[in-house]
């Protein structure tokens, strides 16, 4: 079994502190690969707040006696004083993100993004967002850097709005579909710059083509291709603006082989070539 896990001035102390609106205790993860069951159990429950993420894999949450099966893509949520019993299998390769947090401020914070005391588990997909959050939060509280109490409860803050924006996009789109797309632009931000082929990526999802630009331009509302384009685009803007590169360097950076194709494509995109925008914006900046 894997873990990562920080906790606020290294005390593994359960509080509840109304000191401030929202504190954040600690947070961590575990991967579980070799421990045949890993249970927790806590009749009592907690004096604090826990949300938990099933990243990937499934977990067995009991709720009044019954048993539920949590697939990926869900959170649950514990309130103060809520019976805690969950556990994982080594043979369903769960990743789980869990968090502890406190506050003056918690109930308002959960009722306005749409989590009621009433619900335990909300279905939010499997957003690359969540996991990102997740380390963050860890990260802040193993480091302990200059405001990290207040970075801690804006990520967690982030977390929640982007349960509520899950939530309310599921009832409209359908979230399997939206977090499909979503993965597709969090790819194509970090890979950009290189041969990029939507049937490939359709392929490599399982997915259809035809469904997968279709549904990326009813969400995106354009194509996959011209949205790889305007990233080109924009990062070819920024180069030229801020650094002394060349043409045909700039072109290779933003995954062009031939600087002319890439000067007619910018000049279509921005209504100038390459040179031309160069000399404009530097014109245009002010001197110190």
């Amino acid at each position: 079994m894997y873990t990562n896990a920080a906790y606020l001035h290294d005390s593994f102390t359960d509080v509840m502190d109304l000191s401030k609106p929202l504190i954040v205790t600690c947070c961590g993860c575990y991967r579980i690969h070799t421990m045949p069951v890993f249970l927790t159990e806590r009749p009592q429950g907690r004096m604090d707040y826990q949300l938990l993420y099933i990243a990937s894999g499934k977990a067995h949450f009991f709720f009044q006696g019954q048993e539920h099966v949590i697939n990926e893509g869900t959170m649950v949520l514990y309130h103060p004083g809520e019976a805690q019993k969950y556990f994982y299998y080594a043979s369903d390769k769960t990743e789980v993100y869990w968090i502890h947090f406190t506050g003056s401020e918690v109930k308002t914070l959960l009722s306005s993004c749409d989590l009621p005391a009433t619900e335990n588990v909300f279905y939010t997909g499997t957003s690359p967002d969540y996991p990102q959050l997740f380390r963050q939060i860890i990260q802040e509280l193993q480091l302990c850097r200059p405001n990290y109490e207040e970075l801690l409860s804006l990520y967690l803050h982030h977390i929640f709005l982007l349960m509520n924006r899950s939530l309310k996009e599921g009832q409209k789109t359908g979230s399997d579909i939206r977090n499909e797309i979503e993965r597709a632009t969090h790819y194509f931000n970090e890979h950009y710059s290189a041969e990029l082929n939507i049937k490939d990526y359709a392929n490599s999802r399982h997915l259809s083509t035809c469904w997968f630009i279709r549904n990326f331009k009813q969400i995106v509302k354009v194509t996959p291709m011209q949205y790889i384009l305007s990233l080109r685009m924009m990062n070819a803007q920024n180069l030229l603006e801020n650094t002394d590169y060349n043409i045909t360097e700039i072109a290779e950076a933003v995954g062009y082989d031939n600087p002319l194709y890439f000067s007619r494509l910018f000049h279509k995109h921005t209504g100038l070539a390459p040179s031309a925008y160069r000399k404009l914006r530097k014109d245009h900046i002010p001197r110190p």
